[in-house]
């Protein structure tokens, strides 16, 4: 009897259905590719394994910018968050951070409805298990373990934490994805067999613990905003202001460390257990206690899991200690002695690629057609997945359609900055995002992603034309408020000196003008709407950015001008597939490396790892003899014909 197998057609195929792959298989679709999403289960879309919030430091200005490309993950947390919260406050405008706890199970479940509801878009339970190419190396079909076959013309892969994944509690080993769900066995393999280099990462959860079992007299409790701001450019910010839920705040103390000190022979990660590489800036409290000894206790946050559930998440716990070795150490902490454990804490260990293997349109410098995105990557994290997600679903679609891939440079967004870091450096353990990892974080704050990025998002179909109005309209209010401050001449007036007496603000001996008072630390905008009787009625977001553009205008000033220095190195384009080992004069280290990594600028060029600012002279000098040697390709990589030296 002959066996008979599934064959379909489609445009995309989406190798998982988390952050990334929801992001990646919604872009696709709604740019009208014929897409299908293959997950482990239907159950587990969009799926909060580790912590249950979206957003934090530098993640929320991530989260923003998905938004104002036209992804999903703002308006998808804004259906769903239970408690929200502006991180660093206190700080400069650089370094504000949206975040939000999420009800788990909803957001999962809103996402899902998203998927299920978009035009284009299949959702299919089961595992891929090869990808197919042609004799040319292009992408033609991916085949599942059920031996079905779906032709395509791209694959994204998004396979997040489950290929060959195993998890840890102490000496308890089982071979399966996160919260129990099905390993992806079977990828990897063809993976490798098509030349891609591997690697082996982990990351790790907390428990799980019942509420009815903690004593929340004994924790400071920990409030949402009093005003919530959404994370959705779209999103009515009268729609967020609901009753929130509270997070609670404890710590670990010297018992608690002694515990995992008298343990640590039973911690896979210091047994030699663990094989993989756990990421630096989210440690185990494992390691947190070895490598941070002179610390007397750490900050641990009890956080709701959702409104219909009584599971709370211990944050900054993390650990794959024996679960008798859990209890002991949890019940160490102020109102967690009678704590209950639902779920056990457990790292757990997956295979991943170096991303040094992909160009920064997030494709594959081997295989055409053929994207990745998200813990994949080597990258960790929600909210660095979405993005990676959004812009490889972009960049396969631009590629099917014909056009230019969207590439973003470190000037233009923290998306630009995490997928540079990725494709241009040795990553060694999972990448998070940092607002220090961004060079012009000033220019890329979480309050203007729409401004920079809602064109780009405009010009890839993800943005109608009705928000892309808005935001173009929104550019000119503030220009025009800008300029109309600048000339509103202050007087010394008694209602002006009673407004200044009222922040602590030195008074006036003549004139000035408001704009020059709104660059005082203790005043802004809003504070000074009394003595302003002339201003036009403005959103609360306009009126946030003419504040911030007046009172940081000289270091805003400073920062583009860097920009326009680093944009004239990413405009010098490199050629691709190109053999450095022709080049005269570079150092045989830079040579190697350019060979490896293919550049594809001189600012790219400049951040690789061994390449020289001697070997950047070199490669200006080879960029001028091209325009001689071999002007079609100079002028195919430099379309203005300009003079490439600096």
């Amino acid at each position: 009897m002959c066996s008979k197998f599934v064959e379909e057609n489609y445009d995309v195929v989406v190798v998982g259905a988390g952050h990334a792959g929801c992001e990646a298989a919604l872009a696709c679709a709604r740019l009208g590719l014929e897409t299908i999403v293959f997950t482990v289960s239907v159950d587990s879309i969009a799926l909060m394994p580790c912590n249950p919030n979206i957003g934090g430091s530098s993640k929320g200005h991530l989260v923003r910018e998905i938004d104002a490309l036209g992804g999903e993950m703002g308006k998808n947390i804004d259906k769903t968050f239970i408690q929200s919260k502006m991180l660093n406050k206190s700080k400069g405008p650089a370094v504000h951070s949206l975040r939000a706890q999420a009800d788990k199970a909803k957001y999962s479940m809103e996402m899902r409805k998203t998927l299920q509801n978009t035009d284009h878009l299949t959702i299919r339970q089961g595992e891929v298990s090869e990808i197919v190419t042609d004799e040319n190396n292009n992408i033609v079909g991916a085949k599942t373990t059920s031996g079905a076959l779906y032709h395509c013309k791209a694959i994204v892969l998004c396979t997040g934490t489950y290929l060959r994944a195993r998890c840890l509690t102490g000496e308890m080993i089982t071979h399966t994805g996160p919260n129990g769900l099905l390993a992806a066995n079977h990828l990897t393999q063809s993976l490798i067999d098509h030349g891609i280099e591997m690697r082996r990462f982990k990351t790790g959860t907390p428990a799980r613990v019942d509420k009815r079992s903690l004593d929340f007299s004994k924790m400071e409790e920990q409030f949402g905003d009093e005003r919530v701001v959404p994370f959705s450019f779209t999103t009515d910010p009268e729609s967020v202001q609901i009753d929130q839920v509270s997070c609670w705040l404890t710590y670990t103390n010297s018992k608690t460390h002694e515990i995992i000190r008298n343990n640590l022979d039973r911690s896979p990660i210091y047994a030699g257990i663990i094989e993989g590489t756990g990421p630096r800036y989210c440690p185990s409290i494992e390691d947190k206690v070895v490598k941070f000894a002179e610390k007397e206790r750490h900050q641990i946050f009890i956080e709701p899991e959702g409104l219909n559930t009584n599971e709370m998440y211990v944050g900054g716990m993390s650990s794959s200690m024996p679960e008798d070795v859990q209890y002991e150490m949890y019940r160490t902490l102020p109102g967690l002695e009678n704590v209950k454990i639902v779920r056990d804490a457990y790292a757990i260990e997956y295979d991943c690629i170096n991303a040094n293997q992909l160009y920064a349109s997030l494709e594959f410098k081997k295989i055409h057609g053929l994207f990745s995105g998200g813990q994949f990557n080597g990258s960790s994290g929600y909210e660095e997945a979405a993005c990676q997600g959004l812009i490889a679903g972009i960049n396969a679609a631009m590629k099917i359609l014909g056009k230019k891939p969207l590439i973003l440079d470190r000037s233009e967004a923290y998306i630009g900055v995490l997928i540079d870091d990725l494709v241009t450096k040795k990553n060694r353990e999972p990448y998070r995002m940092m607002t220090s990892r961004a060079e012009y974080r000033l220019l890329l704050r979480q309050d203007n992603a729409d401004l920079r990025l809602t064109e780009k998002g405009y010009e890839v179909g993800l943005i109608s034309k009705e928000r892309y109005d808005y935001v173009c309209k929104k550019k000119e209010l503030i220009d025009k408020e800008i300029e109309r401050v600048s000339h509103v001449n202050i007087g010394a007036r008694a209602d002006v000196q009673e407004i200044l007496k009222k922040y602590n603000s030195i008074e006036l001996s003549n004139g000035t003008t408001l704009e020059e008072l709104i660059r005082r630390p203790e005043l802004d905008y809003d504070k000074l709407a009394p003595i302003d009787p002339d201003r036009p009625k403005l959103s609360d977001d306009t009126r946030e950015q003419i504040n911030i553009l007046i009172k940081y205008a000289g270091y805003i000033s400073r920062q583009i001008k860097q920009v326009s220095h680093f944009k004239k190195l990413e405009k010098k384009l490199l050629p691709t597939d190109f053999d450095y080992n022709t080049i005269s004069g570079l150092r045989i280290e830079a040579q190697q490396k350019l060979n490896e990594f293919q550049p594809l600028s001189i600012g790219q060029a400049s951040r690789i790892s061994g390449v020289t600012p001697a070997d950047i002279s070199v490669l200006l000098v080879f960029l001028e003899q091209l325009k001689y040697s071999n002007p079609d390709l100079f002028s195919r990589l430099n379309p203005d014909n300009t003079s490439v030296e600096q």
